[in-house]
Protein backbone atom coordinates (compact mmCIF):
# COMPACT_ATOMS: atom_id res chain seq x y z
CA UNK A 1 0.00 0.00 0.00
CA UNK A 2 1.20 3.51 -0.83
CA UNK A 3 0.97 5.92 2.16
CA UNK A 4 -0.46 8.60 -0.10
CA UNK A 5 -3.59 6.44 -0.44
CA UNK A 6 -4.37 6.98 3.27
CA UNK A 7 -5.98 10.00 4.88
CA UNK A 8 -3.20 11.96 6.57
CA UNK A 9 -5.36 13.71 9.20
CA UNK A 10 -6.50 10.42 10.77
CA UNK A 11 -2.89 9.64 11.74
CA UNK A 12 -2.09 9.73 15.48
CA UNK A 13 0.83 12.09 14.80
CA UNK A 14 -1.54 14.53 13.06
CA UNK A 15 -4.09 14.28 15.86
CA UNK A 16 -1.45 14.87 18.52
CA UNK A 17 0.12 17.75 16.58
CA UNK A 18 -3.28 19.42 16.35
CA UNK A 19 -3.22 19.71 20.16
CA UNK A 20 0.46 20.16 21.07
CA UNK A 21 2.02 21.14 17.75
CA UNK A 22 2.92 24.75 18.40
CA UNK A 23 5.94 26.08 20.25
CA UNK A 24 4.02 27.79 23.07
CA UNK A 25 2.07 24.64 23.92
CA UNK A 26 5.24 22.55 24.06
CA UNK A 27 6.85 25.13 26.37
CA UNK A 28 3.75 25.22 28.59
CA UNK A 29 3.94 21.43 28.86
CA UNK A 30 7.67 21.63 29.67
CA UNK A 31 7.03 24.11 32.47
CA UNK A 32 4.13 22.06 33.86
CA UNK A 33 6.41 19.01 33.88
CA UNK A 34 8.96 21.10 35.80
CA UNK A 35 6.40 22.09 38.44
CA UNK A 36 5.38 25.57 37.26
CA UNK A 37 1.61 25.43 37.75
CA UNK A 38 0.17 28.86 38.36
CA UNK A 39 -0.94 31.12 35.53
CA UNK A 40 1.13 34.17 36.58
CA UNK A 41 4.22 31.99 37.07
CA UNK A 42 3.77 30.40 33.65
CA UNK A 43 3.20 33.77 31.96
CA UNK A 44 6.22 35.32 33.65
CA UNK A 45 8.59 32.44 33.07
CA UNK A 46 7.62 31.93 29.43
CA UNK A 47 7.28 35.60 28.52
CA UNK A 48 4.03 34.70 26.77
CA UNK A 49 1.10 37.05 26.23
CA UNK A 50 -1.66 36.33 28.73
CA UNK A 51 -4.31 35.85 26.04
CA UNK A 52 -2.09 33.33 24.21
CA UNK A 53 -1.42 31.43 27.46
CA UNK A 54 -5.15 31.42 28.24
CA UNK A 55 -5.89 29.84 24.85
CA UNK A 56 -3.11 27.26 25.12
CA UNK A 57 -4.19 26.20 28.61
CA UNK A 58 -7.86 26.01 27.54
CA UNK A 59 -6.86 23.73 24.65
CA UNK A 60 -4.85 21.48 26.96
CA UNK A 61 -7.72 21.32 29.48
CA UNK A 62 -10.27 20.58 26.74
CA UNK A 63 -8.01 17.83 25.34
CA UNK A 64 -7.75 16.20 28.77
CA UNK A 65 -4.01 16.80 29.16
CA UNK A 66 -4.30 19.34 31.99
CA UNK A 67 -6.68 19.81 34.91
CA UNK A 68 -7.61 23.32 36.08
CA UNK A 69 -7.62 23.22 39.88
CA UNK A 70 -8.89 26.07 42.09
CA UNK A 71 -6.87 27.40 45.01
CA UNK A 72 -7.24 30.39 47.31
CA UNK A 73 -4.51 32.10 49.29
CA UNK A 74 -5.70 33.66 52.57
CA UNK A 75 -7.45 36.98 51.96
CA UNK A 76 -7.28 36.61 48.17
CA UNK A 77 -9.77 35.66 45.49
CA UNK A 78 -9.97 32.14 44.11
CA UNK A 79 -7.43 31.41 41.40
CA UNK A 80 -6.41 28.33 39.44
CA UNK A 81 -3.36 26.25 38.94
CA UNK A 82 -2.81 23.76 36.17
CA UNK A 83 -1.80 20.15 36.75
CA UNK A 84 -0.97 17.52 34.18
CA UNK A 85 -3.36 14.59 33.90
CA UNK A 86 -1.94 11.13 33.32
CA UNK A 87 -2.33 11.69 29.56
CA UNK A 88 -0.45 14.98 29.83
CA UNK A 89 2.27 13.46 31.98
CA UNK A 90 2.78 10.73 29.37
CA UNK A 91 4.07 13.45 27.00
CA UNK A 92 7.17 13.62 29.23
CA UNK A 93 8.98 11.17 26.94
CA UNK A 94 8.23 13.38 23.92
CA UNK A 95 9.52 16.50 25.72
CA UNK A 96 12.67 14.66 26.84
CA UNK A 97 13.23 13.40 23.27
CA UNK A 98 12.96 17.00 22.01
CA UNK A 99 15.43 18.15 24.68
CA UNK A 100 17.84 15.33 23.74
CA UNK A 101 17.71 16.34 20.08
CA UNK A 102 18.18 20.02 20.92
CA UNK A 103 21.10 19.21 23.22
CA UNK A 104 22.82 17.30 20.40
CA UNK A 105 22.11 19.75 17.59
CA UNK A 106 21.37 23.20 19.02
CA UNK A 107 23.22 23.60 22.34
CA UNK A 108 25.81 26.35 22.40
CA UNK A 109 29.47 25.99 23.35
CA UNK A 110 28.60 26.07 27.05
CA UNK A 111 26.55 22.90 26.59
CA UNK A 112 22.93 22.00 27.23
CA UNK A 113 20.91 24.52 29.26
CA UNK A 114 19.14 21.83 31.32
CA UNK A 115 20.03 18.41 32.66
CA UNK A 116 17.30 15.89 33.32
CA UNK A 117 18.36 13.31 35.86
CA UNK A 118 16.92 10.30 37.65
CA UNK A 119 16.16 11.55 41.14
CA UNK A 120 17.01 8.19 42.75
CA UNK A 121 20.55 7.81 41.37
CA UNK A 122 21.47 11.14 39.76
CA UNK A 123 22.18 9.69 36.30
CA UNK A 124 21.14 11.65 33.22
CA UNK A 125 17.85 10.61 31.64
CA UNK A 126 17.37 10.25 27.88
CA UNK A 127 14.50 9.10 25.69
CA UNK A 128 14.87 5.70 24.05
CA UNK A 129 13.04 3.86 21.32
CA UNK A 130 12.18 0.22 22.11
CA UNK A 131 9.95 -2.34 20.48
CA UNK A 132 7.30 -4.16 22.53
CA UNK A 133 9.72 -7.10 22.92
CA UNK A 134 12.16 -4.77 24.71
CA UNK A 135 14.77 -4.42 21.95
CA UNK A 136 16.54 -1.07 21.96
CA UNK A 137 16.27 0.56 18.53
CA UNK A 138 19.43 2.50 17.66
CA UNK A 139 19.58 5.73 15.66
CA UNK A 140 19.71 3.84 12.38
CA UNK A 141 17.54 0.90 13.47
CA UNK A 142 15.28 -0.27 10.71
CA UNK A 143 11.59 0.41 11.19
CA UNK A 144 8.58 0.03 8.97
CA UNK A 145 5.18 1.68 9.18
CA UNK A 146 2.10 -0.37 8.38
CA UNK A 147 -1.52 0.77 8.20
CA UNK A 148 -3.34 0.06 11.46
CA UNK A 149 -7.00 -0.79 12.05
CA UNK A 150 -7.87 2.91 12.26
CA UNK A 151 -6.29 3.83 8.91
CA UNK A 152 -8.72 5.57 6.56
CA UNK A 153 -8.42 5.54 2.77
CA UNK A 154 -8.42 8.93 1.08
CA UNK A 155 -11.55 9.77 -0.84
CA UNK A 156 -11.23 10.00 -4.61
Amino acid sequence: MDWTELESRSCSVARTASIVGDAWTVLVLRDLLNGVRRFDDLAGHLGIARNVLTRRLATLVEAGLVDKVPYREPGRRERHEYRLTQAGFELRTVIIAMADWGDRHLAGQAGPPMRIEHQDCGAAVHAELRCEEGHLIGERGRLRALPGPGAVRRAG
